[in-house]
């Protein structure tokens, strides 16, 4: 996947654009082994996921997020979506986190799928909730 880097970026300004929200998001690209080890330290799963989010305190810095390079890869490939996209949704979804949003309620969860199309949909990329479209991040330890 060429530039990773500028498809996070684009995607975290996005989520926060569509959130309202404004402040400094932090994003970190990494191989599953590194995603396994917070994972474990954070959530008490012993297995990578495909992205975490971890809320800020309080100042400019909303937070950070941490995704899972191989674990991206495969569920992209599973689904039958590029990974650029897949990539692009998991970090639009983890800045909606650190926005405030969440999935926890039916409503909730309805709410953020629909902000995360809209997000897709400000980058030009395919709305990964169109039947026919596997591969959201909830249900599989996401953020």
């Amino acid at each position: 996947m060429p530039r990773p880097e500028e498809v996070a970026r684009r995607a975290a300004a996005a989520a926060l654009a569509e959130a309202g929200a404004t402040g400094a998001v932090t994003v970190l690209l990494a191989d599953d082994r590194a995603v396994k080890r917070l994972n474990g330290t954070h959530r008490a799963k012993a297995k990578p996921t495909n992205v975490l989010s971890f809320p800020a305190g309080a100042g400019g810095h909303l937070g950070d997020l941490a995704l899972a390079l191989g674990v991206v890869r495969r569920e992209a490939r599973q689904a039958g979506r590029r990974t650029a996209d897949h990539l692009a949704h998991l970090v639009a979804h983890g800045a909606l986190h650190l926005a405030g949003h969440d999935h926890l309620a039916a409503g909730e969860a309805r709410r953020m799928e629909q902000a995360e199309a809209r997000v897709m949909r400000r980058l030009g990329r395919p709305n990964p909730w169109k039947e026919g479209r596997a591969g959201g991040p909830r249900g599989r330890g996401a953020a």
